[in-house]
């Protein structure tokens, strides 16, 4: 899966947990920069990460993740393998 491919399926994901159409992440996306990103719905957006690309995210990947470049990196990731 390229990166272009994974921002596609994620910004469908995003879209959908806060319930926005408008929304399109990109590398340098922060939880500042999507209104309704509070703790409660980041883990909603977690789960629903997960489920989408069929992989799961430990604590401590999820702790160092302050950007969605960060997210992105590890979804490549778990998905190489």
């Amino acid at each position: 899966m390229t990166r272009e491919e994974a921002y596609e399926k994620l910004n469908k994901v995003f879209q959908e947990v806060f319930d926005d159409e408008e929304i399109t992440v990109n590398d340098a996306t922060t939880a500042n920069d999507i209104e309704d990103w509070d703790s409660l719905e980041h883990v909603n957006l977690i789960v629903a990460v997960e489920k989408c690309f069929g992989i799961k995210f430990n604590i401590g990947e999820v702790t160092s993740m302050k950007k969605v470049g960060d997210m992105m990196d590890l979804i490549l990731a778990k998905n190489a393998l």
